[in-house]
């Protein structure tokens, strides 16, 4: 792809993923908008949320899951998400007979029985009704006081089947530990939709927070078939364009986003909202966002539409040391503003940064 026609493509992608403007959205509005968020880095998530959302900071991103306005689960992929209350049960519908398969799987591999299935299910409902919530610790405690043991694997994918079954979904955070409630408890509006027209609400709100984007890209984002992705987009109100001679969809109407720097999170859509990331991420550099290929993608720094580089921070007591650590050399003018670009984090963090450049 030509650097002029890559300009293109992320200049759209990033109005697409509301980067680039500092309209006035909550947490909420921005969940909503990107329909579901990656989210096993919790700290991370947050600041994907936070940096869409002027003016929100760490605590106020707590306040919202806190008071249900987001919720965290396993929506698709059988990995945890951010996602607007409402849209979590259909959600999981759509992708359940694809992650059912993978699931049952590993938890016969680790003798999970469909009697402890049950029994887990009918503890869990027994011991949160009411609007009760429960730290994990605590709720494997009762599965190991009904005979069901949690050891190595097992615990987390009792709670993995329970989630994607619509039993149990993230509450509010105590502490440092988020909560399980029960959803139907926790999610009181949820929406019912089914069929052709869940595809469509899928493939709609998809290509409307990550357009420009392929068939390829909805189809393992959302974890369903390629049929299924075809028929979504079928059914949705969308535009399309050739990138490198491959149709990409997106939104009537989409405009082009200004340029400008950005410290993303590890697992931010704008890397991991797509199965091809060819577009943001050249292939030389992919080992340097995943050390080892272990499945952990680093915080990135982005000039240009382009992952430059990676930062990382550590916690002090009363502030964050930052190291930046760029793919090639930056000239000046791009180091001065990823610099500033961490004067957002600073505000969202409610503590001061101090930056240092790696050698």
């Amino acid at each position: 792809m030509s650097s002029r026609t890559l300009r293109e493509l992320t200049a759209l992608r990033r109005a697409s993923q509301l980067l680039g403007e500092r309209a006035d959205r909550t947490p909420a509005d921005v969940v909503r908008w990107m329909l579901a968020m990656q989210g096993q880095d919790f700290p991370g998530v947050k600041w994907s949320v936070g940096l869409r959302s002027p003016g929100s900071t760490d605590a106020s991103i707590e306040a919202a899951l806190a008071a249900g306005k987001i919720v965290r689960s396993w929506p698709m992929r059988g990995t945890l998400h951010l996602v607007a209350p409402e849209d979590l049960g259909w959600m999981l519908a759509v992708g359940r007979p694809r992650t059912a398969t993978t699931t049952a799987t590993r938890r016969a591999s680790l003798g999970i029985t469909d009697r402890e299935l049950r029994i887990v299910a009918d503890t869990t409902r027994e011991h949160l009704s009411g609007g009760r919530t429960s730290r994990r610790d605590d709720l494997l405690a009762t599965f190991e006081s009904v005979g069901v043991p949690t050891t190595g694997q097992r615990g987390y994918h009792l709670l993995l089947h329970l989630a994607l079954h619509g039993v149990i979904v993230f509450g509010p955070v105590h502490g440092k530990h988020q909560t399980f409630a029960l959803l139907d408890e926790w999610v009181t509006a949820p929406r019912a939709l089914d069929g052709d027209e869940a595809l469509a609400e899928f493939a709609g709100r998809y290509f409307r927070s990550h357009g420009p984007a392929t068939e390829r890209d909805f189809a393992w984002w959302a974890n369903i078939t390629l049929d299924d992705a075809r028929k979504g987009i079928a059914l949705a109100d969308l535009d399309s364009r050739e990138f490198d001679s491959v149709p990409h969809y997106f939104s009537p109407g989409l405009e082009p986003a200004p340029e400008v720097a950005q410290v993303l999170a590890g697992f931010d859509e704008y890397l991991l909202g797509y199965q091809n990331r060819s577009g943001v991420l050249a292939a030389e550099f992919s080992n340097r966002i995943v050390p080892g290929n272990n499945g952990i993608f680093l915080p990135t720094l982005i000039l240009d539409g382009q992952v430059v580089g990676t930062w990382r921070r550590t916690q002090r007591a009363t502030r964050i040391d930052i190291e930046l650590l760029p793919f090639t050399p930056i000239a000046q003018r791009g180091r001065a503003r990823l610099e500033r670009a961490f004067d957002r984090f600073a505000e969202f963090i409610e503590k001061p940064v101090v930056l240092r450049w790696a050698p």
